[in-house]
């Protein structure tokens, strides 16, 4: 797996994707990062976007000759308001082409390291033995989300985590992995990583002669109407 940035724009980075070099102890288990066409799709929803300029423009047209304004005066109009449409969704193409292309996902054996944000770079850590659930939404096109719930008292800002967050979970905001292949396996790597480092933490535990509870991970499939499902 290449570490290279090929943008250049992280090249100053210790690790591609990390804020620093993996511990000898530490060992990547996976790396990738969402397709903007795919997000452009899922989550700036630019495909329901151009149907809708394009009914708005049907309407008005329709209108247009229903009041039997001749054709070459509404022109004008129209092309303007195709304009200003195609501004528009060019706009969200634009914001999923750079959310893509400056987010990467990392899962080693003992975290998972998101690297996100367009203007301002944020890595969130967020290690194995604090996540307490797993949700996934996995779609006909062969996309797939992987959302995460947070145990305890942690918490991430639900506009620092945007547009990888969970949708409508604002009270407690869980980061969410976007529009990843499902063939990619990652909900299972992730489960495999989490129950080795819980297993780890136990045993650690036990030798300390302090053992404490730790949370169970659960995954939870999709539902039929093809909303994430809760645990």
């Amino acid at each position: 797996m290449s570490q290279v940035d090929p943008t250049g724009e992280h090249e100053f980075e210790a690790a591609h994707g990390l804020p620093e070099p993996l511990p000898a102890r530490e060992k990547l288990i996976w790396q990738g990062a969402p397709n903007w066409r795919d997000l452009a799709v899922h989550v700036f929803h630019i495909r329901k976007l151009a149907w809708y300029f394009l009914a708005l423009l049907v309407l008005q047209v329709s209108l247009g000759l229903y009041d039997g304004a001749p054709l070459a005066e509404s022109a004008p109009r129209t092309l303007g308001f195709a304009l200003l449409a195609s501004v528009a969704i060019g706009l969200l193409a634009l914001m999923a082409w750079l959310s893509a292309k400056t987010t990467v996902y990392t899962l080693t054996d003992k975290r998972l390291v998101m690297r996100v944000g367009i203007v301002l770079t944020l890595t969130f850590n967020l290690p194995l033995r604090r996540l307490s659930a797993a949700h996934t939404l996995n779609r006909a096109d062969g996309t797939q989300d992987i959302a995460l719930e947070l145990a305890g008292e942690d918490k991430i800002a639900y506009f620092h985590l945007w547009p990888h967050a969970r949708p409508w979970h604002m009270a407690r905001p869980q980061p969410m992995l976007r529009v990843l292949p499902a063939s990619a396996e990652l909900g299972e790597l992730l489960l495999k990583a989490w129950q080795a480092q819980a297993q780890a933490t136990s045993v650690t535990a036990t030798a300390d002669t302090a053992p404490q509870a730790s949370p169970a991970m659960t995954t939870s499939p999709v539902r039929p109407s093809g909303q994430l499902s809760h645990a």
